[in-house]
């Protein structure tokens, strides 16, 4: 009798056992579906089929080798620009950083000076930017961007309209370029190369600068940089126009500037009017949007002029620009310096 009774507790253990298997494995299968069996990515690969002639056989292949991350919806609903500014700033105003735009304009000078010459962007920028961006090309991300691209269009509903757009420039660029889309890494978003332009971008915006025939941001660095000087003139970057000037506010009024957001819409001479006082030297006949960055303890005020506000086309957060700002800024005084030195050092031989 106790032999029986052990055997059925054995039996119904083994049950209870392979039961819990059964169901943590069957999520983690369905989750690994076949992504193309799915019915949104069927249509999309018609719908390439069809306005673009993609062969469906090739396409299907191709996209049922992509993968669905957990990672970077995760990685999409913690970007660093939900910090506050004071948290946001450290990460890019450092002097490691800095000294290294400097390095990289002095490795880069020549292509910088066409650059600026060309589209009329200041060259600090331009380093900033990339530097913001990759580190001056060190990390260019770690997700293949066919993974972002399918994880952001099919399993993130809020954005998935304009990921889904993302893939469809993605694969075109891919084609046009002559890329393997499988080989290619970036950021969670699917940004890509070395200023991380997406799909679109980079299609709209990226310019062979070098003349050898090829666009290539992911390992050229002077088209590179022919492409973020391209991609703020596109955006109407104004040639020798400031960026933003300092602001102090009193009042309440103030706020019903902030409520227009950061494209600048009114005139920096009826600043006064909300209460705000602009301590830079900008011209009155310019438009402005007040800034609000948050700090330790209450706020600062800025005033973002129209070079700033194409800053953030390249990101829409207002900290990304100021961060791009700030650090082209103190780049530009350090190469300055730099040069003034060894200007003085040579002179003094």
């Amino acid at each position: 009798m106790l032999k029986k009774t052990l055997r059925q507790l054995t039996f119904k253990m083994t049950m209870f056992i392979l039961f819990c298997i059964v169901g943590f494995v069957m999520p983690s299968i369905s989750f690994a579906e076949n992504l193309v069996q799915r019915q949104e990515v069927r249509e999309f690969i018609d719908e390439m089929v069809k306005k673009h002639d993609f062969n469906s056989l090739e396409l299907t292949n191709l996209l049922s080798q992509g993968e669905i991350k957990t990672t970077i919806i995760d990685a999409m609903n913690r970007p660093a620009e939900a910090m506050p500014w004071y948290k946001y700033r450290k990460i890019f105003l450092k002097p490691g950083r800095v000294k290294a735009g400097v390095t990289f304009w002095n490795e880069n000078e020549a292509a910088l000076k066409r650059a600026q010459s060309k589209y009329g962007v200041p060259a600090e920028y331009i380093v900033a930017i990339i530097g913001v961006e990759t580190r001056y090309g060190v990390y260019k991300g770690k997700f293949r961007v066919l993974d972002s691209l399918m994880t952001l269009a099919f399993d993130y509903p809020k954005r998935g309209k304009f990921f889904r757009g993302e893939l469809e420039h993605y694969l075109l660029m891919t084609r046009e370029e002559k890329i393997d889309p499988l080989s290619l890494k970036g950021s969670y978003a699917g940004a890509m190369g070395k200023p991380q332009f997406i799909a679109s971008s980079y299609r709209n915006y990226a310019v062979d600068f070098d003349g050898d025939g090829k666009r290539d941001l992911l390992n050229n660095t002077t088209d590179a940089i022919g492409s973020v000087a391209n991609y703020f003139s596109r955006h109407h970057w104004v040639p020798g126009q400031p960026v933003v000037g300092g602001a102090t506010i009193k009042g309440k009024k103030y706020k019903a500037l902030l409520d227009k957001g950061i494209k600048p819409k009114t005139s920096v001479k009826s600043f006064s009017q909300y209460g705000v006082t602009i301590t830079d030297d900008i011209p009155g006949n310019l438009s402005g949007a007040l800034i609000e960055l948050e700090l330790k303890s209450g706020h600062e005020y800025w005033v973002g002029l129209q070079n700033f506000y194409v800053i953030t086309r390249y990101n829409h957060s207002p900290l990304y620009a100021m961060a791009v700002y700030q650090l082209s800024q103190e780049i530009r005084e350090l190469h300055s310096s730099s040069l003034a030195s060894n200007k003085s050092g040579s002179s003094g031989r």
